[in-house]
């Protein structure tokens, strides 16, 4: 272990509060605290009805018939029936309540799942999802509940429960659309190169993701049960002893001549609870859109910081002589076209070594990512592959099941990613998306994770672990950024890294910095890199070999000391010609090229 003096920065501290902030953020929003406040008091107000109600909601007298507001014992006035008009109100919050938990709970649990499942997974899970839902749309939905009364026997828990049905291909449509755009995001691969799971990928990155219009569709869900329920209860569909804002409705509408206000309260409250529940889920769904951020005073002097990787990442290394590490054999991918199949990866052939650093090098287009991918398993839902092999440690990855996929991600192969910032969720804190794929990859508590990660950002030069650890991707630099995701992929120290453009978006210092980093990493850990890129002088800097990729094609490969000094493909000599520096990229001369500084 090394530790080393590291200077504070001298820019404020910038800290990230904790998950708390969204209800600091409701409480400072009047109107959510307004709204909130009334919900709670109607809520109360239904569910202590038995205890604070002066009668029972049933219970008639003659003397109570078409009572006046303010009359002793009957606060709100009798209805047509003698009934007290408070009592049936406090019992109808009752009832709506119960309507607006049933009818909502059962849209959610039915849209949301099915709405991620659908969005997430391929074409033929969606087409099914789509055929379901398109045949619950076709039941027009107010019939369909007076055509099931015989089943209901007029119960409203049960007849909620059949509208919740009914309601969710809304939420599934929704939660589809947005999950068809958020598993598009770099940082969703990222999590599924690091080895998570389908179901921890949804359940953490893609519903928090999309969980803003859901919060709000919630909202109105309720608000629609409620209104459903009051609904049917208006047009005699149900229980008559159950009270209800739609049976009071009724009744003061038949009576709305002789005593206008017994329509008017049911109707207030009605329009009272249900618009609340609306402008609460738009303060939920502001407050959860993003995370709150303070300024602290910097701290000035010099800090220790140890920087070595933590023993509970160390894994025992493979040796096998006779195996290549990585070994790509005539490896055939294709996409779909307007015209056809158009192949993008023809027939490429590729090695690396235990503890080789090969370079695969190519302009944009040039099917070098498409080859990485292949790699790792993450190609797209449409990209075929249509011919070869791809073998890790002798291993057959071409036709792997996803599974047995996953269970390399992370262990044997990791990955680095170009565009940092786009392959970190923008939802959670960097220790978070760190310490999960941590605690996934090495089964370690949520403590020895989080002591794992921070001595992992130390090691990769980031000046202040802990504040990094609390910090959202947004708020640090690109070259910061671009550690973390080293730090994330070198983790649980993987025997092959695959890094695909890791210093495309920084400037010239910075990349210096990363490649220095990825050189001590690697001679650190004994691991095979394989680094893509279209950067020559990159490559002149760490790569031990060299391999040209043109138009899906390898043109040349070789040592790069010799690739550098004799180019035999004229497509390489043209790449090399169209560097600026006609010395040696690296900054040294043609003898030090591949050599490393």
């Amino acid at each position: 272990m090394s530790t080393t003096l590291i200077p504070e920065p001298d820019d404020a501290q910038i800290s990230v509060v904790p998950r708390r902030s969204v209800w600091r953020h409701l409480r400072r929003d009047p109107q959510a605290v307004a709204t909130a406040i009334i919900l709670i008091v109607l809520f109360l107000a239904g569910l202590l009805s038995p205890l604070i109600s002066p009668h029972d909601p049933n219970a008639a007298s003659l003397d109570a018939i078409n009572l006046p507001t303010g009359t002793p014992g009957y606060l709100l006035g009798g209805d047509e029936s003698g009934r007290d008009i408070l009592s049936r109100l406090l019992y109808s919050f009752q009832t709506a309540t119960v309507s607006a938990l049933i009818g909502a709970s059962v849209a959610l649990a039915i849209g949301v799942i099915a709405g991620l499942v659908g969005g997430y997974f391929g074409t033929a899970v969606r087409s099914s999802t789509e055929w379901l839902f398109n045949l619950i749309m076709t039941f027009p939905g107010l019939i369909t509940l007076i055509v099931l009364l015989p089943l209901t026997h007029g119960d409203y828990r049960w007849t909620m429960l059949v509208l919740g049905v009914l309601m969710s291909p809304g939420t599934y449509r929704i939660v589809r659309n947005l999950v068809l755009g958020v598993k598009k995001e770099l940082y969703i691969d990222a999590a599924k190169v690091s080895g998570l799971g389908d179901v921890r990928i949804l359940a953490r990155h893609v519903l928090f993701a999309v969980r803003g219009p859901i919060i709000v569709n919630t909202a109105f869900l309720m608000g629609s049960a409620i209104a459903a329920q009051s609904g049917l209860a208006f047009l005699g569909v149900g229980a008559k002893d159950v009270p209800s804002f739609g049976l009071m409705i009724y009744s003061g509408f038949n009576n709305i001549y002789a005593s206008p206000l017994q329509f008017v309260w049911p109707c207030i409250s009605l329009g009272i609870f249900t618009g609340c529940l609306v402008l609460f889920g738009n303060s939920l769904r502001d407050a959860f859109s993003g995370p709150r951020i303070k300024r602290q005073k910097p701290a000035q002097g010099l800090r220790l910081v140890t920087s070595a990787i933590p023993t509970s990442v160390v894994t025992a290394t493979v040796e096998r002589d006779d195996e290549p590490m990585l070994a790509i054999e005539d490896l055939g991918i294709s996409f779909p076209g307007t015209t056809g199949a158009r192949e993008v990866v023809k027939g490429v052939s590729l090695t690396v070594d235990q503890g080789e650093v090969v370079g695969l090098v190519g302009e944009s287009g040039s099917g070098k990512t498409q080859t990485a991918f292949a790699v790792l398993g993450v190609l797209a839902p449409e990209a075929r592959v249509t011919r070869g092999s791809v073998r890790l440690e002798g291993r057959e990855l071409v036709g792997l099941s996803e599974s047995a996929l996953r269970s390399l991600r992370g262990r044997v192969v990791s990955y680095i990613p170009q565009e940092p910032m786009s392959n970190l969720d923008p939802s959670f804190t960097v220790g978070s998306q760190l310490t999960e794929r941590v605690r996934h990859t090495l089964r370690v508590s949520r403590r020895a994770a989080r002591q794992t990660v921070l001595d992992l950002l130390a090691r990769v030069e980031i000046p202040d672990p802990p504040r990094v650890f609390r910090s959202y991707p947004h708020q640090i630099s690109g070259g910061m950024a671009q550690r973390v995701l080293i730090a994330g992929a070198v983790a649980c120290r993987p025997r092959l890294l695959i890094a695909d453009e890791p210093t495309t978006a920084l400037d010239v210092t910075v990349q210096a910095e990363i490649l220095d980093l990825l050189r001590d990493l690697q001679k650190e850990f004994g691991m095979a890199i394989l680094l893509v890129t279209h950067n020559f002088g990159v490559v002149a800097d760490i790569c031990d070999r060299i391999a040209v990729m043109r138009g899906g094609e390898i043109v040349e490969t070789g040592v790069t000391r010799e690739v550098f000094r004799a180019p035999r493909h004229a497509y390489t000599r043209g790449l090399l010609d169209a560097i600026l520096d006609e010395g040696a990229p690296a900054g040294g001369d043609a003898s030090t090229v591949g050599a490393g500084r």
